[in-house]
């Protein structure tokens, strides 16, 4: 039997989104549309080609031209502060006649220029919208304002709070002891406030990274050489010119490039934010792994379903959700960085159209940090149930045993031959109590100093310096949503 047919969601009104950032998870992400979406570069086109105009007539670079008054200029610049949807349409409609985008943002200008200085005086200034530049020139400029804004005004302030709120939990947990595994066995104690430390403190680094990336930009022409610059104004310093016009805009000029902007300090930036990701993403699992062990508790603000079958369950939801979108984050930003360092000869577009994924790609990150940032605001730290596997595992003391005796060996104290396989004997492949262990101790002839402190050893105060660690975290206060203690 054939289906019956079907509306065709496609022609359904408002349209339906494709993806899952501009349909299900558009609310954690929608700030990136001003910065990174098909509407903001043109408005960063839009932008570039009105202060060029404005750097030309204003340097007098181009001698005998016209200027534009003061109130001319701010018109100018309202084009991009008041770019709405009327603009959007508008460019829409000329770019489909001039199947170019970036033409169709010059033409823009130039009809805008029309009513600002009147017909006659835009047929001479309106020559200078553009002028001298590649497609490029204006591209490249625009992406590095474009990418700076999300990442400074967006990404940056989400990726920091998240921090701040794991190391707020790291301090809070500072001294909680909990049972280390190594290779998934039970190994020396440290405590949860510690482990929570190193991932913030390894996060941290990279967001100092992030945080120091120059944007780069060039204005220099079809080839890089300023070859039509120079034939057209020969007196004219162009590299100065167009080095003032780029740091103008608040970026870090490029002398030698090809046609277009060689896009490396891209691929350092999308590094560096993979990087990122990928530590938030062990983060994850360390966390869903403590959730599982009974560590952590997901009790509040749980007002959720947590099984659709299992009444009892409450699954660590927003890790693995943040799993998966910084992993599809990390495929985009690989692939971004390993193919905008490349470009045939002078150029070629594939930078073009990889260039769209950004938004993409910084989307997933943002959508996955704002999903670990709920997680860990739901998590309540569970002690007793640390304490329990600690208590457990008291061969984890053969450590320090064997450590003590290693050192007074060491001095010439007799008896102490052998430390580790007298205590790998004791532990290995079995499971030992307090009681085991002290009487152990008490018969290795130890000094009586290191006897009592030895068999007064358990495995929840053998956690070294560990709460000491915690303090090279930033100093802070506490924030909002750090993990209280259960039951405090």
């Amino acid at each position: 039997m054939l289906p019956a047919a079907r509306t065709p969601l496609a022609e359904l009104s408002p349209p339906i989104a494709l993806g899952a950032l501009d349909g299900r998870y558009r609310g954690a992400v929608v700030p990136l549309v001003d910065h990174l979406s098909e509407a903001a570069l043109n408005r960063a086109r839009l932008h570039v080609e009105v202060e060029w105009l404005i750097h030309l007539v204003t340097q007098d670079v181009i001698p005998g031209a016209d200027h534009l008054a003061e109130e001319e200029q701010a018109r100018l610049r309202e084009l991009v502060t008041r770019f709405d949807a009327a603009a959007i349409e508008e460019l829409g409609q000329i770019e489909a006649e001039t199947v170019h985008d970036v033409k169709a943002v010059e033409y823009y200008v130039r009809r805008r220029l029309l009513g600002i200085v009147g017909e006659q005086r835009a047929a001479t200034l309106g020559e200078l919208v553009h002028f001298a530049c590649t497609s490029e020139d204006i591209n490249n400029t625009s992406y590095a304002l474009m990418v700076r804004g999300a990442v400074e005004q967006v990404w940056l302030p989400r990726a920091r709070a998240l921090v701040d709120q794991l190391t707020g939990m790291a301090r809070d947990l500072a001294e909680v002891p909990l049972l280390a595994h190594t290779h998934g066995q039970p190994a020396t104690p440290t405590t949860m406030g510690k482990e929570l430390a190193v991932l913030a403190w390894r996060l941290t680094r990279q967001l100092d990274r992030v945080g120091s990336t120059a944007y780069l930009g060039k204005f220099n022409g079809a080839t890089g050489t300023f070859g039509a610059h120079a034939v057209a104004v020969p007196g004219a310093d162009w590299q100065q010119v167009s080095r003032s016009f780029v740091e103008g805009l608040g970026l870090t000029w490029n002398p030698l490039t090809t046609q277009i902007e060689s896009h490396d300090w891209q691929a350092e930036l999308y590094g560096d934010i993979a990087r990122f990701n990928r530590i938030l993403h062990n983060l994850c699992t360390d966390v869903w792994t403590y959730i599982s062990m009974g560590y952590f508790a997901q009790v509040r603000g749980q007002g959720t379903v947590g099984s659709s079958t299992m009444p009892h369950k409450v699954n660590p939801i927003r890790f693995e959700n943040a799993e998966a979108n910084l992993e599809v984050s990390n495929a985009l930003l690989d692939v971004l960085a390993s193919t905008l360092v490349t470009s045939r000869l002078q150029r070629d577009l594939t930078d073009s159209s990889m260039q769209r994924n950004i938004g993409t790609a910084l989307g997933h990150s943002l959508l996955a940090v704002d999903n670990a940032s709920r997680g860990l605001a739901g998590l309540d730290a569970v002690p007793a149930a640390m304490a329990a596997d600690l208590d457990t595992n008291w061969e984890v003391l053969a450590e320090p045993i064997q450590s003590v005796m290693r050192a007074l060996a060491a001095r010439g104290v007799e008896g102490m031959a052998n430390p580790y396989e007298r205590l790998k004997e004791l532990t290995r492949g079995r499971r030992i109590g307090q009681a085991e262990l002290v009487e152990f101790v008490q018969g290795l002839g130890l000094p009586a100093e290191e006897e009592a402190r030895l068999a007064a050893l358990t495995p929840a105060s053998y956690v070294g310096i560990a709460p000491v660690l915690v303090e090279h975290l930033p100093a802070g206060p506490r924030t909002q949503d750090s993990a209280p203690v259960q039951g405090s």
